[in-house]
């Protein structure tokens, strides 16, 4: 009888548990829901905070070109090491460079982009915006009638949602000319890579890449903005911020792409 009530105690416990995580879950995406719609009421009235939008789109994308070019390369680079060593030995040498070059654009560019992007740019805003929240700055904000929603969050999310196209063109070209040295190197002739390129990548699959990465960039900035936005507990509460907002965007933005492969292919 006490076996069966431990169990029963347990699972009710687990039960209780499991259910506190999914309300939980579901207050946060309600609350991230409001501030997305109050930061696109903003958008829609043409009430941009111009120079913090370019400073942002300076920090997010400009001072991240040189990571991404690096990331880029030498993810071009290994796909044509590996694709080349195989398909070599079974005399697909025409296939290297639609393989390398569709890898890319459909796939490696934007991901790879946005979650370096996530893990340097997220995290420096839920850092900058939680060190302003447990310091009372926002509340500060908000007694001016600033609303920190559109000084802090709408800026940030335009700055992004430009700027990680255009890092994912820099990780397109850099990965595409890295691919093409290692397959050339590998013994597969410049002509037979940039001819399979032409053969099987299209402008559709450059355009979705680029599509994807506006859509990561939404990502990496509204999660960035709401974890810092709700920082609690001092120095303690930015750094649990700043940690989930990195991995809560790079959860974001690899389910994200799944679904968006659904639709655009």
């Amino acid at each position: 009888m006490r076996g069966n009530s431990r169990e029963t105690r347990g699972s009710q416990s687990l039960v209780a548990a499991l259910g506190g995580a999914v309300l939980h879950g579901l207050s946060e995406l309600g609350r991230a829901a409001l501030m997305l719609a109050a930061a696109l009421r903003w958008v829609l009235r043409g009430r941009l905070e111009i120079r913090e939008t370019v400073v942002q789109i300076n920090r997010i994308g400009i001072e991240s070109v040189p990571v991404v070019l690096i990331t880029g390369a030498f993810s071009g680079m290994v796909l044509a090491f590996q694709t080349a060593r195989q398909l070599a030995d079974f005399g697909g040498q025409g296939f290297v460079g639609g393989l390398v070059g569709l890898s890319i654009a459909r796939e490696a560019a934007p991901v790879f982009t946005a979650i370096t992007a996530a893990g340097r740019v997220g995290a420096g805003m839920a850092a900058e915006i939680g060190t302003m929240a447990v310091t009372e700055q926002i509340d500060a904000l908000r007694v001016l009638a600033t609303d920190p929603v559109r000084y802090l969050v709408v800026p940030r999310l335009v700055a992004a949602a430009l700027a990680l196209p255009i890092l994912t063109v820099f990780a397109n070209v850099v990965g595409g000319a890295g691919g093409y040295a290692v397959a050339t190197a590998a013994g597969i002739s410049g002509g037979a890579f940039m001819s399979s390129v032409q053969r099987f990548l299209w402008p559709y699959d450059i355009v979705v890449g680029l599509i994807k990465a506006v859509f990561f960039g939404l990502i990496i900035a509204s999660v960035g903005c709401y974890r810092g936005l709700h920082a609690t507990g001092g120095a303690d509460g930015v750094g649990r911020a700043t940690t989930g907002a990195v991995v809560v965007a790079i959860v974001l933005i690899l389910v994200f792409n799944y679904f968006l492969d659904l639709i655009f292919f």
